[in-house]
């Protein structure tokens, strides 16, 4: 139930009414905030036993494939065919970033001196997601997925016009192990919504896709309290393409990069 109490209609593309979602606001994303915080413990987690909730989560949303593509259509419109890419293409990319969780681990360089310095990729914390209105399943999987695999807890405000696929896959993440707290789904305007995640000094980082405006205001906001953003300044991704939407470049953003240095004798 959202704070404000009321709901947004969404609509498939000849508007007919199909469902309902919660409008949140300010105080919902505070709340969100909260419920990621208590669940830091997802981030001192190893990384095999991530990509082991992952890999489950990969197969309980494959068994559930024909709804999800059912859903989709729903929304979207469209023909089936196109449906069922999309879900297979986010099952397999949610067991792309399972096999990554333990993988993407950092390096160790030679120094100058008799040390060795050791690079270690550890998560942001709390990330905002603000997720793209086209591929609402896709979209939210490709964002959240390098997220959670590298040890972030989300705060996700899903596709602001597809939002049911979203809500829809709340329940499986609730069936996989996934902890509570970890995604965190606020339905709503992005660019509002955004923008408080943006302005918010809990949430360590922001991804925000929509256009170049929105964008634009995200990065201005995130400036306030030096956040770290990364937006597609108005780019518009072909999500089910791999190559594009998908790998270490997703892992690098969802990741800080400590420095350690290990001074060594003779």
């Amino acid at each position: 139930r959202p704070d404000s109490g009321y709901s947004r209609a969404i609509l498939n593309p000849k508007g007919g009414l199909i469902s309902h979602v919660g409008e949140g606001n300010r105080k919902d994303i505070r709340n969100a905030v909260e419920a990621a915080s208590k669940s830091a413990s997802w981030s001192t987690n190893n990384g095999h036993n991530r990509a082991q909730i992952l890999f489950y989560l990969a197969e309980n949303l494959e068994a559930r494939r024909e709804e999800f593509a059912l859903r989709l259509q729903q929304q979207c419109g469209g023909r089936k065919s196109v449906a069922e890419l999309e879900v297979d293409t986010s099952i397999s990319r949610l067991f792309t970033y399972a096999a990554w969780a333990d993988k993407f681990d950092g390096a160790t360089h030679s120094t100058p001196m008799r040390s060795i310095a050791m690079s270690v990729h550890e998560p942001h914390g709390i990330v905002g997601v603000v997720c793209p209105d086209e591929n609402p399943l896709l979209g939210f999987i490709a964002l959240v997925a390098p997220c959670i695999a590298m040890g972030n807890r989300v705060v996700v405000v899903p596709s602001e016009q597809h939002p049911l696929s979203a809500t829809d896959l709340y329940q499986v993440l609730d069936t996989s192990d996934v902890p509570a707290g970890v995604v965190n789904l606020v339905c709503g305007d992005k660019l509002s919504l955004g923008t408080v995640l943006a302005e918010h000094d809990n949430v360590d980082a922001v991804w925000f896709y929509g256009d170049q405006a929105g964008a634009a205001a995200i990065e201005a906001a995130a400036a306030r309290n030096l956040k770290v953003t990364w937006t597609n300044a108005g780019k518009r991704y072909d999500w089910v393409n791999g190559a594009e939407a998908q790998g270490q470049a997703f892992l690098r953003r969802a990741t800080q990069v400590k420095t350690i240095w290990a001074p060594y004798g003779e």
